[in-house]
């Protein structure tokens, strides 16, 4: 009997091992936009073509004149230089100088052991510690030294789950879900 329950212990533990990965290593470095994020166009000398902007869900933005614009999976410096080129292409403006800048990062998702799940506004350099903060903290039966992260990098790869520690970087979009103690 000891030995059924060990071996199911040990399986157990080695499908949740296999299935989750660890995010620990995440780039911060460089933000690639994505659906759900505001971002502020500004067009120098041009007020009527500056602007805030909402990357749709299909990751593109509609500017005036020139119509849909890919954004999702474009740093905002690249956003800046693809609108630039485009309204300087289509003769609208002479060497335009574009500014795009993140008016607003999507929202993270708090679930599970927290005393008010819910979504949250992302701040950059955001952790999990501090997203539970913002969730009203731990409740009495929650795991405090990690949880599982639901990540969306870009539209074109399927989202992954991963366990993070308490240290974890997030990322605009994340869900979060701390788990629950058995005893």
């Amino acid at each position: 009997m000891q030995a059924v329950a060990a071996t199911a212990l040990l399986t157990l533990g080695s499908c949740a091992s296999a299935r989750e990965q660890s995010f620990e290593a995440v780039d911060t470095s460089t933000y690639h936009l994505g659906p759900g994020d505001q971002v502020r166009v500004i067009t120098y000398n041009d007020p009527q073509l500056s602007n805030t902007f909402t990357v749709s869900d299909n990751g593109n933005i509609d500017f005036p004149l020139l119509g849909v614009v890919p954004a999702a999976g474009a740093a905002p410096r690249d956003l800046a230089q693809r609108i630039s080129s485009s309204l300087e292409s289509k003769g609208i403006l002479f060497q335009p100088s574009v500014s795009v800048e993140i008016a607003q990062y999507r929202p993270i998702y708090i679930l599970g052991e927290v005393n008010h799940p819910g979504q949250y506004p992302y701040q950059p350099g955001m952790t999990m510690l501090t997203a539970v903060a913002l969730a009203g903290g731990f409740t009495y039966r929650a795991i405090t030294t990690h949880a599982t992260d639901v990540r969306h990098e870009n539209l074109t790869t399927p989202a992954h789950e991963g366990r993070i520690t308490r240290a974890t970087e997030l990322l605009p979009g994340d869900v979060v879900t701390i788990d629950e103690r058995f005893f």
